[in-house]
């Protein structure tokens, strides 16, 4: 009996026995400036599942987890901090105290916090045929590569993988930005606010996240929240001649106040009359607010609101021979406007943000975050309207009497080689004084003529340059207008997030989510430019008349209100509605062992489309107005990974996705600006992702190298252009010009590659790293293509079986191949240096998909045109690749220690940045023009002896520039 009563008391107190064997490291985290306990700090014992982080006093502890026993490094690790490792030796029993562990601000990533100016979608081109690379997700990671890709090849248009930003999650405080219309983060709309996103949490790639199931280019969640944004304040300036010319930030949070309040401000403004790129003012300011109640242990809320208005110019690819003579940093978008320069491409975003998120601890293994937003603004670009024009009445018949040129410095006639090509393969003397006449206008200027669109207007459309075309009555009706193309979205959101420890080794992540969205698509008259008003009506619908219908009926935007007269502010051209709705879940377990950590995810939605059409268009007055079909689309994902912890050293990793999503707005509808037609056979996408990663760790050298693949199934792109020589269309009515809308859709592509990234800390000043990534981005199927506009409404003509042949076709997703070797030197007096060399190869140009269809072959009669040759014209379409290059850049820094009032510190400090340090001439991208768009045309075009009209245009990089910043801390 007394041994049974022995059994019994043993197996009841076994576990307490356990626990008090159990090894335990204690200790408490502070900030080396302000002697402030430092949270949410991340504390892990190197190559192990052992992990913790610090509560709101800075402590620590690895109670409960059952400690392995033996020698290890610790690791004390937050953003802009320098990590700190710790050897340690664990014993059966013993608890390590390790009493204060101090970190410092990593001056070294001052660029990080500060912002170095990397790009982003809301700095590049003009939104069409650029790249729209992942800098900004990226920036907040840790890994060699990563820092790399984010930093240094960014300037470039790289993308990591072969990846943009619409393949990556952007949340604020766990809310969605991501753009319905182009699925991509309107990154200008957190712009100048550095110091408040700097509190990012960042998952790779596909991996695991506690905010959602994310996507393959990874997910990035800044946390505003009052409470977590490291209290005290930060003013500073920088210095720069890359996007803008200056920048003022100053920032304040409180902490956490003895009543449970917490407030942060901040505010900054970004101007500039120019960047790099000539003609491309800044204006910009931002301000963010957000104030937190902590009630309790278990509830807390925060409201969060920012709003950063931003106006800038915006410039455009150019041609070979406009760089020859203009040079990389020509923009032909703006002209000289009374002593002042005035950019045609503006472009403007104001869409404030309001947010409510409510944190409850319903226990130590339960929290549920809820969050409700709205977001409701206007994003526009203007550009200049040239269809002005006069309704007259010339002998009893009523009649459009206007359109002028095209005002545009890039029109190829205003350029050398148009004057050289009209004169055939032996230009004459006339031919050669035109041309140096063009050349030396465009030498000495080059740019918007701005009066002379005035001096047009104040004469009244319906004028050639030389005068009035009889009398017209109506005489100041603008020619030329600024016409901004405006969106204006009103956004609400909710979601429920809820993360559970079902035991230390299981963790549960999952939320709902909800999403509408009414965007209000049209046009507006921000300038009638020296006029009294502007007829709304499609001046060159006369050129489709003869196929199409009375031209009285085809000019109106609006067929209910016919020939009216517009006025600056007022809608016109276009005017509809698309309102989106997203319900969506997501579920994802987390699993962590000794050997093996694992994690699988799922998540499912529906998504709604529906066009609401506010003007009867004549093209399309049948298919218009009104609303139009709603659309519904199935979304689904599933997701796992496992790493495999071999040693404490050596780990590989696998993480794999299959992801059904909806297609975006932009790429759903044909001409949502006249129609509800829907792009043929439009489906959801499919997105399969898959990689292996070697993961290498030591105190002194961290290293990655992964493989990856990457396929893209069911993908649509619509495209807008005037275009030559379409077989298909009466070449009596106009010779087979039209301008289109090129829709391609089953695009298929794939996406494989290596990429690694090693860091080797030689001293403790002394840091080498190398990274580098070599992919292969190809299409691999020939999609479909078709064409619709309005010169042939109702129609849609494609060409032999309705393919483009693009299968083997490289994607132009930025250079393929890109290397880098870097040294950085930190001193123990907080100041250091860095330089990095980049290498860049294999980057390809846009194709054009119509050159790629039968219509490249034939005649307007269907037949192979007269003297087709396969070779000359494999020769023609050859895709072409831009020249390697080699970019240097070097970073430096300081910062000073200095005693103030009551003997505070302040933190005094800089930081500087040269980019392509030896001006090395770069191409980053650029597109195929497809307005000669058949055999015979293009030959003609690309033999010029003295330049083509339409060839290919380029995007090109930045040359040497810098970024100077100056901060105080306190």
């Amino acid at each position: 009996m007394n041994k049974q009563l022995l059994y019994v008391v043993y197996f009841i107190m076994f576990p307490l026995f356990m626990l008090a064997q159990q090894a335990n490291i204690k200790g408490e985290v502070v900030d080396n400036e302000t002697e402030e306990p430092m949270p949410n700090v991340n504390v892990y014992l190197e190559g192990t599942e052992f992990a913790t982080s610090t509560n709101a006093y800075g402590q620590f502890s690895f109670e409960g987890q059952n400690l392995e026993l033996g020698s290890f490094v610790l690791i004390v690790e937050k953003d802009d901090y320098t990590t700190k490792k710790f050897p340690v030796q664990i014993s059966e029993g013993a608890t390590l105290e390790m009493g204060q562990l101090f970190l410092q601000v990593d001056i070294g990533d001052e660029k990080f916090r500060m912002g170095t100016i990397s790009l982003s979608d809301d700095e590049i081109g003009e939104g069409d045929d650029v790249a729209f690379n992942i800098s900004g997700l990226l920036q907040s990671s840790r890994d060699v590569f990563l820092r790399a890709a984010a930093f240094d090849f960014s300037s470039t248009f790289f993308r990591p993988r072969g990846l943009d930003n619409a393949n990556g999650k952007v949340l604020i405080n766990g809310m969605e930005m991501n753009k319905q219309f182009s699925g991509r983060p309107q990154w200008a709309n957190w712009g100048g606010l550095n110091d408040v996103t700097n509190n990012r949490e960042f998952a790779m790639y596909s991996k695991a996240n506690e905010y959602a199931f994310g996507d393959i280019a990874g997910t990035t969640n800044l946390n505003m929240r009052a409470s977590q944004l490291r209290s005290g304040g930060r003013v500073s300036y920088a210095m720069s001649d890359r996007t803008y010319e200056g920048r003022v930030m100053a920032s304040y949070s409180t902490g956490v106040n003895s009543n449970g309040w917490a407030f942060s401000f901040m505010a900054s403004r970004r101007y500039g009359d120019e960047g790099f790129r000539e003609g491309t003012p800044y204006d910009a300011n931002s301000v963010f607010l957000s104030v937190e109640k902590i009630f309790n242990d278990k509830h807390a809320l925060n409201f969060t609101t920012f709003y950063a208005p931003n106006v800038r110019g915006i410039g455009t690819a150019i041609t070979q021979e406009m760089r020859d003579i203009k040079g990389v940093a020509y923009n032909p978008n703006w002209g000289m406007q009374e002593g002042q320069v005035r950019n045609s491409r503006m472009r403007r975003t104001e869409e404030p943000v309001f947010m409510l998120n409510h944190y409850w601890n319903v226990n130590d293994k339960v929290n549920i975050n809820t969050n409700a937003s709205f977001q409701k603004g206007r994003f526009g670009t203007t550009r200049i309207n040239n269809g002005g024009t006069t309704l007259v009445d010339i002998d009893g018949t009523n009649a459009f009497l206007g359109g002028t040129i095209n005002p545009n410095p890039f029109y190829y006639q205003n350029w050398p080689s148009y004057y050289l090509g009209v004169g055939g393969a032996n230009p004459g003397a006339n031919n050669y004084q035109s041309a140096w006449f063009a050349r030396e206008d465009a030498v000495a200027n080059g740019q918007f003529d701005w009066g002379f669109l005035y001096d047009t207007n104040q004469r009244g459309a319906g004028v050639d340059q030389s005068g009035w075309l009889g009398n017209i009555g109506e005489s100041m009706n603008s020619a030329f207008i600024l016409q901004e193309d405006r969106v204006d979205d009103t956004q609400i959101q909710f979601n429920s997030i809820i993360e559970a420890e079902i035991n230390q080794n299981i963790r549960f992540n999952g939320s709902v989510n909800y999403r509408y969205l009414k965007s209000e698509n049209f046009a507006v008259v921000a300038d009638l430019m020296g006029g009294e008003r502007f007829l709304d009506v499609d001046f060159f619908a006369e050129e489709s008349s003869v196929a199409a219908g009375e031209v009285q009926d085809l000019a109106q935007s609006d067929v209910r209100n016919p020939n009216r007269h517009v006025f600056e502010g007022d809608r016109f051209n276009y005017n509809y509605e698309i309102e989106a709705e997203v319900y969506s879940t997501f579920a994802q377990f987390q699993f962590t062992y000794n050997k093996f950590d694992f994690y699988t995810s799922g998540s499912l939605g529906q998504t709604h489309y529906q066009r609401n059409g506010l003007y009867q268009n004549g093209f399309f007055q049948d298919n218009s107005f009104g609303e139009g079909k709603q659309l519904d689309f199935l979304t689904y994902g599933v997701k796992g990974g496992v790493l495999y912890k071999l040693t404490g050293r050596h780990l590989f990793e696998f993480n794999g996705s299959r992801m059904q999503n909806a297609p975006t707005i932009q790429n759903t509808f044909v001409n949502p600006r006249q129609n509800h037609d829907v792009v043929n056979g439009l489906t959801e996408v499919i997105v399969n992702s898959a990689d292996l990663s070697y993961i290498y760790r030591t105190p002194k050298i961290k290293a990655r190298i992964s493989g990856f693949a990457s396929t893209f199934e069911n993908e649509t792109n619509v495209g807008f252009y005037f275009t030559e020589n379409i077989t298909g269309l009466d070449p009596t009515v106009n010779n087979g010009n039209a301008f289109v809308q090129e829709v391609t859709s089953g695009i298929n592509r794939r996406n494989i590659g290596l990429e690694y990234g090693i860091e080797y800390q030689v001293t403790s000043t002394i840091n080498l790293k190398a990274a580098g990534s070599v992919g292969q981005y190809t299409y691999t199927n020939n999609p479909d293509l078709y064409l619709t506009g309005q010169d042939f409404p109702g129609r849609e003509i494609s060409f032999g079986e309705g393919k483009s042949q693009m299968k083997n076709l490289r994607a132009p997703l930025g250079p393929q191949q890109a290397y880098q070797l870097g040294i950085e030197y930190r001193d123990p007096a907080f100041w250091n240096i860095g330089l990095t060399s980049n290498y860049f190869a294999r980057n390809y140009i846009s194709p054009s998909a119509l050159l790629r269809t039968e219509n490249f072959t034939q005649d307007f009669d269907g037949q192979t045109i007269a003297g087709f040759n396969e070779d000359d014209a494999r020769d023609l379409l050859k895709q072409e690749r831009f020249n390697d290059f080699m970019l240097f850049n070097l970073t430096g820094g300081k910062s000073w220690r200095v005693k103030g009032p009551n003997n505070k510190s302040y933190y005094l400090g800089f930081f500087a940045v040269i980019s392509n340090l030896f001006n090395q001439e770069n191409i980053t991208g650029g597109f195929e023009q497809s307005r000669r768009a058949d055999f015979r045309n293009r030959t003609e075009d690309l033999s010029r002896p003295n330049g083509s009209w339409f060839g290919n245009r380029y995007f090109y990089g930045f040359g040497r520039t810098y970024y100077v910043n100056v901060y105080l801390r306190f």
